[in-house]
């Protein structure tokens, strides 16, 4: 069985040592090429344990298909890479180009699944393994996987969980591959009930206080990869002539009947703000490139802009 590994970030190594572990022949990792500004890649990562490294973006050259062909990939396998791969390199492989999908198919497809379920108020998440079709997260599915997503899960801990739960499904098609690859499930999708996701962010990424207390800090919450970078930012607004960014919210349970956005009780370095029911804590904030806590910059009776509609979020 030989696989080709396009791949990125955390969970694309996470992938590439599960792969190696059970001694899959990986014929190559397509990554980023590394750059001196960031740290330690998964480029990097798998020239240290051997592999030949390639760069991503050749995916996206239909000559590229031959180069599979003549090394007999079996298996095509995509990680969170985001470059769009050519259909005759999807068809190279022996059996097939596969995706596994932070998201549970056909709903949730495209970009940030995994901040758009938070923010949306989910209870439930998955993810998916399909096979790869030039619909962008449109072919049939092989496995799929649900998470629960609890209260304080952030966009990074539920990724985590899609990760974790992702793997085992990965391992399973390596196994049914190998040993009987017609039987490798290929359900096709309900496209009625796709919903499909591209790079805009809610409300651009402003913050509205005149909303409910859960809106809000689902928003701050599905922002929050921290100590990554966040695909959306974090959630922003103003202090007079001050833009400030939200790194951190939770719930109260406190009613609040000042208007929204005044800034109340403070402990411990954080702040309680008034939202359209109640009062949310907030313990961290940026302004500029600096992260520090929420009293340094608030004072109670200080009153933070709304610079976003005060309708829902949901897209």
């Amino acid at each position: 069985m030989k696989v080709l590994l396009v791949a990125d970030a955390a969970a694309g190594e996470r992938v590439l040592r599960a792969l190696a572990q059970r001694g899959i022949d990986i014929v190559a990792v397509m990554a980023l090429q590394p750059r001196p500004e960031r740290s330690a890649s998964l480029w990097d990562r798998a020239a240290e344990l051997g592999y030949a490294t390639w760069p991503a973006q050749w995916v996206k050259d239909p000559a590229f298909a031959e180069e599979i062909r003549r090394r007999r990939v079996d298996v095509l396998l995509n990680v969170h890479s985001l470059y769009l791969i050519r259909q005759e390199v999807l068809e190279a492989p022996r059996l097939g180009s596969f995706n596994l999908h932070p998201g549970p198919l056909p709903r949730y497809a495209g970009l940030n699944s995994v901040s758009w379920a938070i923010c949306r108020g989910e209870r439930e998440h998955g993810v998916t393994l399909h096979k790869m079709e030039p619909t962008i997260d449109g072919g049939p599915i092989a496995y799929q996987a649900a998470v629960p997503i609890d209260p304080k899960d952030t966009g990074l801990s539920l990724t985590t969980k899609c990760v974790n739960a992702g793997i085992p499904l990965v391992l399973h098609l390596m196994e049914t591959a190998s040993r009987a690859p017609a039987e490798i499930p290929a359900v096709p999708q309900d496209l009625s009930k796709r919903e499909y996701f591209g790079r805009d962010i809610p409300d651009n990424g402003n913050l509205s206080w005149a909303r409910p207390a859960r809106q809000v800090v689902d928003f701050v919450r599905a922002c929050d990869y921290a100590p990554f970078e966040s695909p959306w930012g974090m959630p922003r607004t103003r202090l007079r002539e001050c833009d400030l960014a939200i790194c951190q919210a939770a719930l109260t349970g406190r009613p609040a009947a000042a208007a929204p956005g005044t800034v109340g009780m403070a402990a411990s370095g954080a702040v309680e703000v008034a939202c359209a029911d109640e009062w949310v804590m907030v313990p961290r904030v940026r302004r500029g490139r600096e992260v520090v806590a929420a009293t340094n910059i608030l004072r109670r009776g200080d009153r933070l802009s709304d610079t976003a509609p005060a309708g829902s979020l949901a897209r």
